[in-house]
């Protein structure tokens, strides 16, 4: 094996060890709320329009570990560890002016997603619980984005996977406990119900940025010497700002288009039912299970994209690209066959309703084709975070949300003879609309490869 295979390998198989722990808590939490007591489909969907409120909010601030990663390993390849420690001291300053904004407006934003979300008042009722619970865990997911997203740039995917290994195994235990009991000897906890699904995110949130913090104190405390609290204040009024908003504000505007076609599916779906709200919540947490896997090898690619950018070496940096890409295409075949396989006992993990079962196995054929081109979108935006390519990233994005509403408003002229139509036909429709938009995303980053990745980060 090369000297780069086993760099990328380095980098990716924490990665993916932490990814892995990722749709387990979005699982755990659809398991617990199906196997609580009430209505399965209710209960489901309460999860899920709570998750879509995080979502809208958290998914548009993404670019505090897109934009981090990109500019801490380019720092790193340069050998410049004060730029490197800006990055971060920038972010993070950030992630806690918003999430402070975030907890003030809660109320307001619940009011006004709720004029776009449409659901079942007893799911609404659910979802509004779930939101007020864990909306204050915000400056500690919003600074974690910022703090992985630097690991990552130094090239460290091993600190980054033990926190999210904390964060998420974490929140999966404590979100079974908080909601279900615990019966342990002559210690008994009945639980909380529904409310300690949001109770478990909010603490595990927290042990994730304490460990994260202590980290840094000790591991990395050399990088962060000869600062002072005024020197600190004075990196969000220098002549670094004005790019690093530029290069923000991109990945701002991916943000909101890719967190816009999430919504889609869930918005548009619970239009057609509870049923199939909890179908289509079930499909996209299946959907996303290849990319945690295959994000592995982007995180690598956006690490040693960054590095090489940096050291000024574009030979580097396209051998870089086709290792990546032969790991992530063995990512896709494997979950082609796990799909077309294993699709229907994942099914039952995730619920015990029958009926919900039943209903979201018409729709797995779906998933099987989707890893090929999902891990190759995926893994080219990785590398352009490397390059902090933020301009295609951008215009990749917007191209992608088009299409997306494009297919599913053309579809349902054509397939829903009515506005209602089919539940069944609508939630075809949004899986084919789903495909198109990565589709779009591939074939665009591919395109532009050459000129954004290979000539002008080194024309800078």
């Amino acid at each position: 094996m090369s000297p780069l295979n086993r760099e990328i390998l380095r980098l990716a198989i924490p990665s993916i060890f932490a990814n892995i722990t990722v749709p387990i808590v979005g699982m755990v939490d659809l398991a617990v709320a199906g196997h609580l007591d009430g209505d399965a489909a209710v209960l489901i969907g309460g999860v899920s329009i709570g998750t879509l409120l995080f979502d809208l909010l958290y998914w548009n601030f993404s670019f505090l570990r897109i934009g981090t990663g990109g500019l801490t390993a380019q720092a790193y390849g340069r050998g410049d560890m004060k730029a490197a420690a800006d990055a971060l001291f920038r972010s993070s300053g950030m992630a806690l002016i918003i999430a402070a904004a975030c907890i003030l407006a809660q109320w307001v934003f619940v009011d006004l997603a709720f004029l776009v979300v449409k659901c079942s008042p007893e799911v609404r009722e659910l979802a509004e619980g779930y939101f007020h619970v864990r909306i204050w865990a915000a400056p500690a997911t919003l600074t974690l984005m910022a703090v992985k997203g630097w690991f990552i740039g130094m090239q460290d995917s091993v600190r980054p996977m033990i926190t999210d290994l904390i964060v998420n195994l974490g929140n999966a235990f404590i979100s079974i406990v908080l909601a279900m009991g615990i019966h342990a000897g002559p210690v008994t906890f009945r639980g909380i119900g529904f409310d300690g699904i949001a109770a478990g995110t909010l603490i595990a949130q927290y042990s994730g940025l304490l460990y994260a913090l202590a980290v840094i104190f000790t591991r990395y405390r050399k990088v962060f010497t000869g600062y002072s609290a005024s020197g600190v204040f004075r990196l969000f009024r220098d002549r670094e700002m004005k790019s690093y908003f530029k290069l923000n504000a991109d990945l701002l505007v991916r943000s909101m288009c890719i967190m816009a076609i999430y919504a889609g599916m869930t918005v548009i779906s619970a239009r057609y039912g509870d049923m199939m709200l909890a179908v289509s919540s079930i499909l996209v947490q299946m959907m996303m299970l290849f990319s945690y896997f295959t994000d592995g090898f982007a995180y690598a690619g956006e690490a040693l994209t960054g590095r090489f950018v940096g050291m000024e070496r574009p030979d580097s940096v396209r051998k870089t690209v086709r290792c990546v890409f032969a790991w992530s295409m063995g990512v896709a075949a494997l979950f082609m066959v796990i799909y077309a396989v294993l699709g229907e006992p994942v099914l039952h993990l995730l619920t015990s309703d029958g009926e919900v079962v039943a209903a979201s196995l018409e729709f797995i054929p779906w998933l099987v084709p989707m890893p090929v081109i999902g891990c190759a979108a995926f893994t080219w935006d990785g590398i352009y975070v490397g390059a902090t390519a933020s301009r295609t990233i951008r215009d990749s994005s917007i191209w992608a949300v088009v299409a997306f509403f494009a297919a599913w408003y053309a579809g349902r002229a054509l397939l829903s003879p009515t506005p209602d139509g089919t539940p069944e036909i609508a939630v075809h429709i949004l899986m084919a609309a789903y495909m198109m938009h990565v589709i779009v995303r591939f074939v665009y980053e591919t395109a532009l490869y050459k000129r954004s990745i290979l000539s002008e980060p080194f024309a800078r």
